[in-house]
């Protein structure tokens, strides 16, 4: 098999509304960096990535010229040597490590359609289904009721909490929630906006109504989250501070926290999350598969990801739900909160790019 050409197509994707986060301005889109790869047999492989200036600090600029020097060095590597060929183009993402991810993805596409397997089986194929949790912007306390009610009408039993901007409207707004839908599942997310003290006390308030607790303090100091787990008596899980593997490492090395959260689009694409998994399968460490805001593409790969492995225990795969013009064609299916694995080779989604 060999690579004539690879492609590089960005497009601008528009939410249906307005997203609020603690550790950003509210995003109305993101960009996001479709790649193909054309064989010479004929087959066509598809890879993505996204830009999010405020999670990973990259410019939808930077991420674009990057993946398109890629692209012109991705005809001359061998499409089955997946790791030399990642390796590779290593040297031309520094400026955006976010565009390996598109390359990995289209690789591993390539290599699971030459082997005729689904993602999912082609990496281990542990499972074929995984509940995944919807999520609940920051808003008014009514709001957030109201999301709330709509993600269980659609079959949801899995809720993430945004929250971080206020810890007090946090506890009120969860207690709300659970109100309302009493045998849910509850998880809350701060982003990083919680001081220790802060974080120690929402989770003691909490303690009987949420599931876990994803990254309550800033990442950028993973001191403060061994500080939080060491008292928490919920679940504590890092999220923004598992950008690879190596940081990774030093949250397990130092027991700084009860599980990772592992986002394909942000560590570099599948390599480099299958590693963070297996240091948490190693260091005895929870693992939860998450996106970011990002098109159905890279949820189909990190649902491949999630299915591979007895040690993901949680799922958080709904970015794609609130774009409004994305251009993948999932294969997978979405029932009464369930993502099911298609079974067609290869990462199980196709894109229509007008």
């Amino acid at each position: 098999m060999q690579i004539i050409k690879a492609e590089v197509t960005p497009i601008e994707l528009n939410l249906q509304k307005p997203v609020q986060m603690a550790s950003s301005p509210a995003i109305e889109s993101i960009t996001a960096v479709f790649i193909r790869f054309d064989t010479l047999q004929g087959q066509s492989a598809w890879g993505c990535s996204v830009a999010h200036p405020y999670l990973t600090g990259e410019k939808p600029e930077n991420l674009i010229r990057v993946s398109q020097d890629c692209a012109e060095k991705v005809p001359d590597l061998h499409p089955m040597n997946i790791e030399y060929s990642l390796s590779e183009l290593v040297g031309l993402v520094q400026e955006a490590p976010s565009a390996l991810c598109a390359f990995d993805l289209a690789f591993h596409d390539l290599l699971a359609l030459a082997a005729g397997l689904p993602l999912y089986r082609l990496l281990g194929g542990y499972r074929s289904r995984v509940q995944t949790s919807a999520t609940i912007p920051i808003s008014s306390i009514k709001e957030g009721v109201n999301r709330a009610q709509a993600l269980a009408q659609q079959g949801f039993r899995i809720l993430k909490v945004k929250g971080g901007i206020n810890a007090e409207e946090d506890v009120r707004r969860v207690r709300a929630i659970r109100q309302v839908l009493p045998n849910f599942i509850l998880r809350l997310d701060p982003d990083g906006g919680y001081s220790v003290q802060e974080a120690l006390e929402v989770s003691r308030a909490l303690e009987e109504e949420i599931e876990m607790l994803e990254q309550p303090t800033n990442p950028e100091q993973i001191n403060l989250m061994g500080e939080v787990t060491k008292l928490s008596p919920v679940p504590i899980l890092a999220d923004q501070c598992v950008k690879q593997p190596d940081s990774a490492l030093e949250l397990a090395a130092h027991h700084s926290v009860d599980g990772l959260s592992v986002k394909p689009a942000v560590c570099g694409g599948i390599r480099g999350a299958q590693q963070i998994i297996n240091i948490a399968r190693v260091a005895k460490l929870s693992t939860m598969v998450s996106c970011v805001i990002e098109p159905a593409l890279l949820i189909a790969a990190g649902l491949g990801l999630a299915l591979s492995s007895p040690n993901v225990q949680y799922a958080d795969l709904d970015g794609h739900l609130d774009l409004v013009n994305d251009p993948s064609m999932p294969g997978f299916q979405l029932q009464e909160g369930w993502l099911i694995a298609s079974e067609t080779p290869g990462i199980g989604c196709g894109v229509e790019l007008g």
